[in-house]
Formats: structure tokens, C-alpha cells, sequence
């Protein structure tokens, strides 16, 4: 064996970067398991405790180099979502909106129809938003500028009248560029701020796409605020009530002459409803006493009548209480009126009704206060804002703040937020202060006023401060908002995977239960089939394997993975070839009457070509994996390449260098046991002969899976539909149709639900209101999901969104109809990219392109078999059969371990043929696959064991994902065999028959 000083090398110190590697997750380990014991079950205690050690010094490696706990949580092997909890968000920034504002928001006919018609576009295209919005701009109009639209004031050096349309769009692309950039660095600013652990901030290849995994957090509100939250903030000078009082009581006069006309207009009516007419009030006011004497509890006929004719005279006071006394008397401030939360979309359809508005000054607009004015959360008040500038922009926004902290007003018991601007922003600052002395100034954050002080005096040095916050965290957040700056455009959440604590730590215990049987399982069978010498060897180099994989994992800031421990353990399985195809060719040299040192160096010299072959396109697969997949398939795909490489380096290195050392102290070694030694050995099968009997029963599994997919087709997940889908427990064991009739209700519409795992335990899936984007749909769709669970009787009445999410939601997600359109064809070009370079591979390697045919024929037929039994078991089996992104990775990986079978027969034919050359190639093809067959056999059951290891074991999570790998490899082991090599057969004799013919 040449270099074998270096090989040692290499693996002493790979086997020691590794050690070192992972000696810092054992030592965090420590620490958080010290931390859960002084905790003694509370988790704010165990929080203060890792945040304390912090900064502590919990490591001296060797005396080198001291760590504290911070640097040691930084260097531990990160574990996914999945496995720890917590949430993974994609977040598209939205660039219509930054072109909106690029154009200072024109109201042009065409711009506004053509962003319209771009959003069509961006549904069922991977283009970027601003190529869409040029060609849909080019096709409503072909003779219009954009020139014309985008010829600003902050774009006139770059964009003039003769600018073509080509060129301001390149300059649109890079202010979005631009813009997309400053959103990611502000996103990345504030997760920074917010304390995770080992935060996973990246852009993704689509443009303006930017993933955040964030392990651990369990306040998903809170980060779901901080994500989308543009702070968008203004400074606003206001109207006083007095001044605005008067344009109220005519926009009431205006509505009740409106509803007066409504009234004349409708006919066979008895009774003609008002606006408003269905709510009421509990507020009272001077007006409401001059028209009725009774309280507003009362519910004599009387009473009623009263606030009838009430909401018919002043239909506007009936939903927003005028800013005044119990004796008429109007307050002072900004605030000209209270409603209840339920009344805020009436008032604002009110106010915002052209014939309505045009009774108000230009310069007077209104926004609603973010806090209530009550405990419940139920009344709160319109602030009246004057417009003072030209271009109807606040004189001051959030651009002017170079700092702001937490902090606590003057008597150092409420949460405020201290805020300093710049040089510019303190002179505009001083201005407004000045002028408005005895005036209010409205804070407006977001579109919501959350504070309105009344200036004193005025305010030199650009200080100020944001008052009515709820919570310290709030003020946090808010802080670190405007500190990392202002997004440029909203950033909504197009995808959103949440994963409860404990339903991680179940993970991890089915994860790690199924990777140790599954590890005992091949030790022993390597054990059985090729005695204590090759078997222990083999075993060796797979502990080293294991070590390796997890030691580059942990190097390399990789994330493992549910998935991700199913391709380590499918790696276990398949590492096993390398072993076995070295092993069998050992024992053909011993045959041979080769001496055992020749024979070791001669079986490992022939073994190195099929080994190749065969990893190699594994590895390809993987990568394909790798770069079209994203978050757990991505986990799965790194340690699948991971993997490959070092089972090659264990496989061919690690145990030669063990036989070296056996050799050298002069040890028998033996390559089989007396019980595996003639087993499968010197079979004469005839497999071509039967090749048309093969024909029959796959072209009837084909035909049945094609009848399948066409009348029943496939269980699409919502990563190719899109939808929500939580995961929820209950105390108590529940019926799969009451969850359902409990949801129909405030989903309009039965989800669809399924028992996941335990009887107590239900998957949820619903495409309710899926398209909204608004920034807390996503907390109104799990509020009502709680409040349909409450309602059918399934959960306690007392029970809390927040106790809810808590404990009762173990994991959601959800995938926006634009995501999984992009998924969709992700997939399908993963699985046809995957089929193109394993096609191009085996042309190259082989140079005869009917292998390549046999090949990709093999793999359409084992994929067609896998989506046909999927098509026809769905829902017949207690486990899901939906076609997700992991059922992709499963496709894509029985893909790999299929070729790799193929490649591994083709390499023996290849050489069969060169020793006979002048025999028929039918011979030579089954003699190929007769000497191959103890191979074949050893990979697949230990492959199978492996997988069914898992597929029992690793719990509900993954066993779709295993079920399709356990009919993969059964199918592609069959498929290699009896469809691979019989179709190269057949067209090669076709094609020596043609040119036979020619040549005639």
C-alpha cells in the first residue's frame, strides 16, 4: 500500500479535528444539563442561568486556549428545528412597494395597472418582480415611458426624459438590489439583537427572498412582529378636537343624507337598514343624552327605539364617540373621538368615502392609537394629524434616528423608548417643538399613533421618546427596531415552520433510537457474513465513519436534521457497499490461488472502479439535492455528501490499513464465516431469458400506477399546494370528524385532519385565507384555530392563545401560494437535472449510451412504481403518503441508490466482456450479474434493516419519507437487475442488427 504514512496521518488527525470538534457540544451539554437542574423545572430560571454563564470561562482546552460559554454554544453541533424547536421563516421583501415609492407613489393609469398585472405574473413565474412589471408595463401600453414616471427627485441624475425604457429599468433593478441588501443587513441587525442561539440568517437564490431559523424561540408572535415590522416611523403635527369637531358633525349630516337616499331607493322593503344600524354602543356622550334619557343597558322597547332613531340621526356618533364631557364640553388634544375595536372599520369606511373626505381640510388626515384605552382592549381613540409639507409626507421620519434604548419614563415604573436624531433631524425637531408649543406632536409608528405629548417648550438636541408601551420586551423590540433602521419595503412571510420544544425532544429520542439499532443491526450483520476478521475491520471503519461524519458536521456549522439523521443512518446502510464490493473481490483473487497479501491488493485494486461509480452518482444526486432543496432536505442532502465522502475514505483506507497491520503481525484473516461462505456463490441464473417475464410484471406495475395517478392522483402537501398545517395535542384522546366539524366553522370549511402519531394527536391542514398577506393573519388564523377547538369541546375554555401555542401546538407550518408554485417546480427540475447528469455520467464512464438508456429507464420505472404506490395506499395506511419536499428527497435518493446498484452490474459486464470478447454478450451479461448477486443481496438487506430501523423507530415525522426509501430499495434492487441491463441488452442487439443490415 503506497503513502500509507500519509493515509495515517490523515485519518489520526481527521479523528482528532473531530474529537476537538465536538468536544464543545459535549461541553455545552454539561452546562445546559447543570442549567435544567438549578431550574429545577422553570424555564425563566434555566434562561438567567445560561445568560449568566454567558461570559463565564467553561473551557480550557489542554491549557491552549480558554472558551467561555458563549464561544463554546457557538462551536457545538447545531441542531435543526426540528430536533430543538423553534421557527423557519422565509420572508419575501416586497418590491412593489419599493418601486411604489421609487415612482413617489403615482397614481399614473398604466403604472398602476401594470404592477397590478406583474402580481398576476409572479404567481406562475421565477422571473424577478421588476422583469415582470417591465414586460407588463411593455404590454398594456407599448408607446408609454416609464421615464415619464420615474423622473423624480431623488432618481433625476440616473432617470431623464430620453432615459428608454430599458434603462430606467436597470435602474429600478438596482434600487431594489439595493434596497433588498439594506432589508436582509436590518433583518439580520435585529435578529442579532434579539438573543438567539446560533440564529441562521441567509438571502435565498430567488431575489428578495431571505430565509431566518431561529432555534429555540418559543414567543413566535413576537418574532413574527419583529420580522415584518417596516418601522415606518413619523412625526406628525396634529389638529386640536375643537378645530375638527365642526367638519364631524357635517360628515354626520353628509352620511344621514346618504342613507336617506339609500332608504328612497329601496323598495319592497319594510324596514331599510343603515351602515350602521346593526351596531351599538355602550359609550355615553352629551349627543347620545340629548336623544334618549335611558342608560345604555337599558332594554325597554323605549330604549331601543331611541338608539334606533340615535343611529339614524347620527350615524357616525353612534360608532365613534365624540372627544367630550358628560356636559357636551369638548377635550382638548388631538384625539377627536373613541370607538370600540369592533367600530374601526366602520368609522374608516365612513371617513374615507370620497364625498365624505372632500368635507375635511386637504392637510387633515386620521390614524388610530396602537394601545387601547381599556384593559380589555376594546375602546380606542382617532387622532387627528395635519399634513404640513408639499408632498403630504410627515416633516420627520424614522431616517433622523441614530440611537435608541429602553428606558422608563420619570417615575421609573412604565417602559418608554429614548430616542436621538441626527444634526438635520435635531433642527427639524426644534422647529415643530417650537411651533407647537401648548400643541400636541403624534409619534406615528407603523401607521398607528403611539403616542401624542403635548410640547411644553421647545426641545433642543434632537431628543424625544416613544410612551405607552405595554411591556419592557415591547420596548426591546422597538428599540431594536429603529436602531437597526427602517426596512425599505414590508418584508411578509411567505413560509413559516414552527416546532415546539417538545415535539423536538421527541424527535431527538426517536432520531437517536432508531440511528442505534439501526448501527448495532450492521455491526452484527458484518459481524455474521464475513467473520471476525473482515467483519471487525468493516465495523472499525464504520465508528471512525460515524465519528468523521458528525466531526465535519460540527466544523462546518452544518445543522442536523431529522432528516439529516436519516441520511446518516441511510449512509450506515449504503457504506456497507464499499465494504462488501472490496470483501467479494478479495475472495474471487483467494479462488484465484492468490496468496492473501496479493489477493488483498489485487481485490482492492478491482474493487476501486465500481466503488467509484457507484458513490459517485449517489454523491450527485446529493448535490442536486443540496442545491434545489432548502431547510430539513438541504439537512439531508449535507449529510448524504458528507457521508459518501467518508465512508469512501473509512471503506478503502481505514480497513486496508488494518489488514496492513494484521499482515504484519502475521494473523490469519479471514474474508467469510462457515455459514455465509458458499451462500449465493456459483449460481448460473439465467436472467436475461426471463427478461420478458420481467417486462410483463413491471409493465403491469406501471400501467396500474399510471391508472392510479390518473382516476385517484397524489396527496399533495402543502409545500406543492400551500396552506397552513399545525400539529396539535390534547389531553385527551379525539375523534379525527369532531376536530373537523369543531373547524368547519371559523374555517368556512372542513380541514382536512389526521391522526398523527398517538390518538391524541392531530395534523390539521387548511388553505384558509392562505393568500392574505397582512401582517398578522398569521395570529388570526391560530386564534381562531383555538377558538374552533374551544368551541367543539375539545379544549378547556380557560384556556390562553399563549397556553395554547405552548403547550397544545406542537409544531406548524405554512407555505404561501407563491412559494410552493416556485417548490413545484423546483422539484421537478431536481429530479429531472438528477436524471440528465446520471444519464451524461454513465455515457462518459461507460461510453455507450444504451447503459445510459438501461439506466434512466431503471430510474423512471422505480419512480413511477414509488408515485403509484403512494397514489393508490393514500389514506389507506396510519401514516401520511402526501407528496412534499421530502418525498422529493426520497425520490432523488432511491434515484442514487438505485444507479448505484446499476452502475455496480454494468462495471462487472464492462469487464466481463473485455476478458471474453469473442463470447455472446448474453453470457457475459449473466455471468456479470451471477458474480454480483452476494453483493447485491448484502447491501439490500442491510440497506432494508436499516431503513425499517428507521421506518419503526424514528417516529411519525419521517415515516412517509422511510416508506418511500423501503419500496425504493426493493424496487431498485429488482429494477438493476431485470430492467437496467435487459434494455441495454436489447438495444444494443438492435442496433448491431441495424448496421449488420447496412452493411449488407
Amino acid at each position: 500500500m503506497q503513502n500509507k504514512g500519509a493515509i495515517l496521518t490523515f485519518a489520526i488527525l481527521l479523528a482528532a479535528v473531530s474529537f476537538y470538534q465536538l468536544s464543545f457540544t459535549w461541553k455545552s451539554q454539561q452546562i445546559k444539563k447543570a442549567a435544567v437542574e438549578y431550574a429545577q423545572g422553570d424555564p425563566d430560571k434555566e434562561f438567567h442561568y445560561l445568560d449568566s454563564m454567558a461570559g463565564e470561562v467553561v473551557y480550557n482546552f489542554f491549557g491552549l486556549k480558554k472558551f467561555t460559554y458563549k464561544d463554546v454554544r457557538e462551536l457545538e453541533l447545531n441542531l435543526g428545528l426540528d430536533l430543538k424547536g423553534g421557527m423557519n421563516v422565509t420572508l419575501e421583501v416586497e418590491v412593489k412597494d419599493i418601486i411604489r415609492a421609487m415612482a413617489n407613489y403615482s397614481t399614473d393609469e398604466t403604472f398602476v395597472k401594470a404592477l397590478a398585472k406583474a402580481d398576476e405574473k409572479k404567481t406562475n413565474s421565477q422571473e424577478d418582480y421588476v422583469s415582470l412589471f417591465g414586460k407588463a408595463f411593455e404590454e398594456i401600453d407599448p408607446n408609454a415611458k416609464l421615464a415619464s414616471i420615474f423622473n423624480t427627485l431623488e432618481l433625476r441624475d440616473r432617470v431623464n426624459f430620453s432615459s428608454t425604457n430599458a434603462e430606467v429599468l436597470d435602474v429600478i433593478r438596482k434600487e431594489t438590489d439595493a434596497a433588498i441588501d439594506n432589508a436582509f443587513n436590518i433583518i439580520r441587525t435585529r435578529i442579532d439583537r434579539f438573543g438567539v442561539a446560533q440564529p441562521n440568517i441567509q438571502q435565498l437564490q430567488t431575489r428578495g427572498r431571505i430565509l431566518v431559523e431561529l432555534p429555540g424561540v418559543k414567543d413566535q408572535n413576537r418574532v413574527r412582529t419583529l420580522l415584518q415590522g417596516t418601522a415606518n416611523l413619523e412625526f406628525w403635527e396634529t389638529y386640536e378636537n375643537q378645530e375638527v369637531y365642526q367638519y364631524l358633525l357635517l360628515a354626520n349630516e353628509k352620511i344621514r343624507e346618504l342613507d336617506a337616499v339609500k332608504v328612497e331607493q329601496t323598495t319592497n322593503e319594510d324596514v331599510a337598514e343603515t351602515p350602521a344600524a346593526e351596531k351599538d354602543t355602550t359609550a355615553a356622550n352629551a349627543l347620545l343624552a340629548e336623544m334618549q334619557d335611558e342608560s345604555a343597558a337599558d332594554t325597554s322597547a323605549a330604549g331601543i327605539d331611541n338608539m334606533a332613531n340615535f343611529q339614524k340621526q347620527y350615524p357616525l356618533f353612534a360608532v365613534l364617540n365624540p372627544s367630550t364631557d358628560q356636559t357636551g364640553q369638548l377635550f382638548k388634544g388631538p384625539a377627536v373621538g373613541i370607538a370600540q375595536a369592533k367600530d374601526t372599520m366602520a368609522v374608516n369606511a365612513y371617513l374615507n368615502n370620497p364625498q365624505i373626505r372632500s368635507l375635511f381640510p386637504r392637510d387633515l388626515r386620521f390614524a388610530w392609537t396602537a394601545k387601547s384605552m381599556d384593559q380589555a382592549g376594546t375602546l380606542y381613540r382617532l387622532i387627528a394629524l395635519k399634513v404640513t409639507t408639499r408632498d403630504g409626507r410627515p416633516p420627520l421620519d424614522g431616517e433622523v434616528i441614530t440611537d435608541a434604548r429602553q428606558d422608563f419614563d420619570q417615575m421609573g415604573s412604565n417602559p418608554e423608548v429614548s430616542m436621538q436624531m441626527n444634526s438635520e433631524g435635531a433642527k427639524i425637531w426644534q422647529r415643530m417643538t417650537k411651533e407647537n408649543v401648548g400643541k400636541s406632536i403624534a409619534i406615528v409608528l407603523d401607521g398607528y399613533v403611539r403616542s401624542f405629548p403635548t410640547v411644553n417648550g421647545e426641545i433642543p438636541g434632537g431628543r424625544s421618546s416613544i410612551t405607552g408601551l405595554e411591556s419592557i420586551e415591547e420596548a426591546k423590540d422597538l428599540a431594536n427596531v429603529l436602531k437597526s433602521g427602517k426596512m425599505p419595503a414590508p418584508a411578509r412571510i411567505i413560509q413559516e415552520d414552527i416546532v415546539g420544544p417538545s415535539l423536538g425532544q421527541e424527535a431527538i429520542n426517536s432520531g437517536l433510537i432508531s440511528f442505534v439499532i439501526a448501527f448495532v443491526l450492521v455491526l452484527v450483520y458484518m459481524l455474521f457474513f464475513y467473520s471476525k476478521n473482515a467483519g471487525l475491520a468493516a465495523n472499525i471503519a464504520l465508528v471512525a465513519n460515524m465519528l468523521f461524519i458528525f466531526g465535519v458536521l460540527a466544523s462546518l456549522g452544518a445543522v442536523l436534521t431529522l432528516p439529516g439523521i436519516a441520511g446518516i443512518v441511510l449512509t450506515i446502510g449504503m457504506s456497507v457497499d464499499a465494504n462488501v464490493l472490496i470483501y467479494e473481490r478479495v475472495q474471487e483473487e483467494l479462488r484465484a490461488g492468490k496468496g492473501i497479501k496479493l489477493a488483498i491488493t489485487d481485490g482492492y485494486k478491482n474493487a476501486y472502479s465500481a466503488i467509484i461509480d457507484g458513490q459517485v452518482t449517489t454523491l450527485l444526486t446529493g448535490i442536486v439535492l443540496y442545491l434545489f432543496g432548502s431547510g430539513p432536505i438541504k439537512g439531508f442532502a449535507t449529510t448524504l455528501i458528507i457521508g459518501i465522502l467518508t465512508s469512501l475514505f473509512s471503506a478503502i483506507f481505514i480497513t486496508r490499513l488494518i489488514f496492513e497491520w494484521q499482515l504484519k503481525k502475521g494473523g490469519r484473516i479471514l474474508f467469510t464465516s462457515s455459514i455465509t461462505d458458499n451462500w449465493l456463490r456459483n449460481t448460473h441464473i439465467k436472467f436475461l431469458e426471463k427478461r420478458k417475464i420481467a417486462y410483463v410484471i413491471s409493465g403491469a406495475l406501471i400501467v396500474l400506477s399510471i391508472g392510479s395517478l390518473v382516476v385517484r392522483g397524489l396527496s399533495y402537501g402543502i409545500d406543492f399546494k400551500g396552506g397552513r398545517t399545525y400539529v396539535v395535542r390534547f389531553d385527551q384522546d379525539v375523534k379525527v370528524s369532531d376536530v373537523q366539524n369543531a373547524l368547519a366553522v371559523v374555517f368556512d370549511g372542513a380541514p382536512e385532519v389526521k391522526t398523527y402519531g398517538e390518538s391524541n394527536q392531530v395534523r390539521i391542514t387548511t388553505d384558509y385565507k392562505i393568500e392574505d398577506n397582512s401582517e398578522n393573519i398569521d395570529n388570526e388564523v391560530e386564534a381562531l384555530l383555538m377558538k374552533g377547538l374551544k368551541d367543539g369541546g375539545l379544549l378547556d375554555q380557560g384556556v390562553t392563545l399563549e397556553q395554547f401555542t405552548d403547550n397544545y401546538q406542537q409544531s406548524s407550518q405554512k407555505v404561501g401560494p407563491t412559494i410552493s408554485d416556485d417548490i413545484r417546480k423546483e422539484s421537478a427540475i431536481a429530479i429531472g437535472f438528477s436524471l440528465l447528469i446520471i444519464f451524461l455520467y454513465i455515457l462518459a464512464r461507460f461510453r455507450n449510451w444504451q447503459y445510459g438508456l438501461g439506466a434512466v429507464a431503471a430510474l423512471a420505472h422505480d419512480s413511477l412504481i414509488v408515485l403509484g404506490i403512494f397514489s393508490l395506499l393514500a389514506g389507506a395506511l396510519p401514516f401520511s403518503l402526501e407528496i412534499d419536499q421530502a418525498f422529493i428527497a426520497a425520490i432523488l435518493t432511491v434515484l442514487g441508490y438505485s444507479i448505484n446498484d446499476t452502475v455496480v452490474v454494468f462495471d462487472r459486464i464492462r469487464e466481463v466482456m473485455g476478458l471474453h470478447p469473442k463470447r455472446r454478450s448474453e453470457e457475459n451479461m449473466d455471468e456479470a450479474m451471477n458474480s454480483t448477486l452476494r453483493r447485491t443481496f448484502s447491501t439490500s438487506l442491510s440497506t432494508f434493516v436499516v431503513l425499517l430501523a428507521i421506518f419503526l423507530f424514528g417516529g411519525a415525522t419521517i415515516q412517509g419519507f422511510t416508506f418511500a426509501l423501503l419500496i425504493g430499495v426493493v424496487v431498485g434492487t429488482y429494477s438493476s437487475i431485470f430492467i437496467a441491463t435487459p434494455i441495454a441488452y436489447d438495444t444494443r442487439n438492435r442496433v448491431n442488427k441495424v448496421i449488420e443490415k447496412r452493411n449488407k
